[in-house]
């Protein structure tokens, strides 16, 4: 999620502050108000973030190595401090990496934070224009938007990149970052960890109304998600939601793939974007997400610009 265009999710996401899932596509329970720690499989950890009543990052993850630890997302600046603490709790070995699953802020602006703390911020060698040119000037907005947190601080970019993949692996524990494609941006990278079935994905998938495709391509973001769908996924752990099983993955491509042919099946009836956007409605979106299709109208506009640039 783009932290420029973050806003607050509708008060119609959730009832009380607890939503179930459409049957099978959730997993379970989704609690918006509460930030929770869960190990996943022995020294795997994942941390689920609150996003009511304040959006606060997205969801961070660790791995604890036999000598070391890979800390998967950086989140904002206090989260990457309120992270440390966690890990504290649960180990005393040194933070060595922190993986940047892609460059937005609220993903990959606490890098400073762990680089302070020793360890080395690692990204696809896809993000590293972003991260010079975006990021540097998304950092420094945010210094003036948020002194109180940004304060001194000097943007992490990324010293490790990879081109498609790379391996961090021990007698314990085994992680592959992942570079698949272009997808939620043209860096997107995923953490799987095959000895567990567990992946880590960014915003290359979600759980729940967080998609952004300002700096999408849907269609192979579709063939990402075809991807991920092939590996032996136990738990699926979402840049933002409750986590999940595999099921979460064709959740998610359902969303492009039904979007994508209903704004198209629109076009060839010769509607307007305006209309379409009036009109479009896919009711199982809603029972997934709790809000309308219709209310995130930046990914219907996005769709139809790239269908109709198409022909």
């Amino acid at each position: 999620m783009n932290p420029q265009r973050i806003r607050m999710i509708t008060v119609g996401l959730l009832t009380a502050g607890l939503m179930f899932g459409l049957s099978g596509l959730a997993s379970g329970l989704l609690i918006s108000t509460e930030t929770t720690v869960t190990e996943l499989a022995p020294g795997v950890f994942f941390r689920k973030t609150q996003w009511e009543p304040q959006f606060i990052g997205c969801n961070q993850g660790w791995v604890v190595f036999d000598d070391f630890v890979l800390v998967i997302e950086a989140s904002f600046p206090n989260q990457a401090e309120e992270l440390i603490k966690e890990i504290r709790k649960t180990t005393d070995k040194p933070i060595k990496y922190v993986f940047d699953t892609h460059w937005h802020g609220d993903h990959a602006d606490g890098n400073p934070i762990f680089i302070a703390d020793g360890a080395s911020a690692i990204a696809s060698e896809s993000s590293r224009d972003q991260f010079l040119n975006k990021g540097v000037a998304s950092f420094e907005k945010m210094k003036q938007e948020k002194p109180h947190e940004y304060g001194q601080l000097k943007y992490g970019i990324p010293s490790v990149y990879f081109p498609k993949k790379m391996v961090l692996e021990d007698a314990k524990q085994r992680v592959e970052l992942i570079h698949l494609g272009h997808g939620h941006t043209a860096g997107d990278a995923i953490a799987w960890l095959p000895k567990h079935g567990i992946l880590f994905t960014g915003d290359s998938c979600v759980n729940g109304a967080f998609n952004y495709t300002g700096e999408s391509k849907t269609a192979s973001w579709l063939a990402v998600l075809t991807e991920m769908a092939n590996m032996p996924i136990k738990i699926v752990c979402p840049g933002h939601g409750d986590r999940g099983d595999a099921k979460l993955i064709e959740t998610q491509r359902r969303y492009f793939v039904e979007l994508r042919q209903t704004v198209q099946d629109a076009i060839n009836v010769g509607q307007s974007l305006e209309e379409i956007k009036r009109t479009i409605d896919l009711p199982w979106f809603q029972q997934w997400t709790g809000v309308s299709v219709r209310e995130r109208a930046e990914n219907i506009e996005h769709v139809y610009k790239e269908l109709t640039e198409k022909t």
